[in-house]
């Protein structure tokens, strides 16, 4: 029930002719989406740390969140071999957009994710210079304007991924996950 309220806004008006707008909540219709151990992520990188890199989850699978959640990728959950050799710079930077799978819930404050697989990691990452990079290999991505190459663990490009000239992997960011979750 939603009542007017009068001039002085704590008691409903019963002799103003003039009513104010009024603002209506309406609950959504769409479940609630939460990453569960095993899904498929996007998640975008904001912190790079020795031995962990924080990031935030903006889609499970192709589904666009409504809620932020956080989640971390460690040292060890990079790749499945050389888990002692890994530098987790080489691996990722700020404002990286990578695919990864959710091990577990983690702490209270972020999922764990991982990237051990070869079609999850980075996906769409921009150069020190600012221009969006291609993939080279396996560990690099180059800069088509400047040509410089810089290190990431790059996630295997399948073959629902069309390259787009300007962003990420057409399968990770169908119109639920677009522009707005990346450019935040």
């Amino acid at each position: 029930l939603v009542v007017p309220l009068g001039e002085d806004e704590s008691t409903p008006s019963t002799s103003s002719p003039v009513q104010k707008p009024v603002l209506q909540v309406a609950a959504q219709d769409a479940p609630l989406v939460v990453p569960k151990p095993g899904n498929t992520v996007t998640c975008k990188i904001s912190r790079v740390q020795q031995n962990s890199a924080s990031c935030r989850v903006l889609c499970v699978g192709t589904q666009a969140l409504s809620q932020e959640f956080k989640g971390t990728i460690r040292q060890q959950d990079v790749r499945a071999t050389e888990i002692d050799k890994v530098v987790m710079y080489d691996c990722f930077r700020p404002g990286d957009v990578v695919r990864a799978e959710v091990v577990s819930l983690g702490d209270a404050r972020s999922y764990y994710l991982s990237t051990a697989k070869n079609e999850l990691g980075v996906v769409w990452a921009k150069s020190i210079s600012g221009y969006p990079m291609v993939p080279a290999s396996w560990t690099t991505m180059t800069c088509p304007e400047t040509l410089a190459v810089e290190k990431r663990k790059v996630a295997k490009v399948l073959e629902t991924d069309k390259r787009k000239p300007d962003g990420p992997p057409a399968a990770q960011t169908q119109d639920s996950c677009k522009a707005a979750k990346l450019g935040s």
